[in-house]
């Protein structure tokens, strides 16, 4: 995968901006949010993930279903989507396999 010039001057950038701040609000609301890297010659669109989104079990999912169902969409030319920074699951940090656990029950008083 070979890169293009200055991301800012790419024609698509302001279509893929407008599809990203369609889901930056639900980004957001989590403590994440993505900034655009670099569109590659074969169009993959290559994004770094912010705050909570770098490490977050749930990444891969977003980036696929949310992220870049929005922007392929929005700006079909892209053919993917990737995140530079993407966490692998197994490398994520002990207690966030993507399975949440039930909390501990907590006692009732007894009056």
């Amino acid at each position: 995968m070979t890169h293009s010039a200055a991301v800012e001057d790419h024609p698509l950038l302001p279509r893929i901006e407008q599809a990203l701040d369609t889901i930056r609000p639900y980004l957001a609301a989590d403590g994440g949010n993505v900034r655009v890297l670099g569109i590659s010659d074969d169009m993959v669109l290559q994004l770094e993930l912010l705050g909570a989104c770098g490490t977050c079990p749930m990444s891969p999912m977003t980036l696929k279903a949310g992220v870049e169902e929005s922007v392929k969409k929005a700006v079909p030319e892209i053919r993917a989507v990737e995140a530079i920074n993407l966490t692998p699951m197994s490398e994520q940090p002990a207690g966030q396999t993507g399975h949440p656990q039930s909390p501990a029950p907590v006692p009732t008083p007894q009056f």
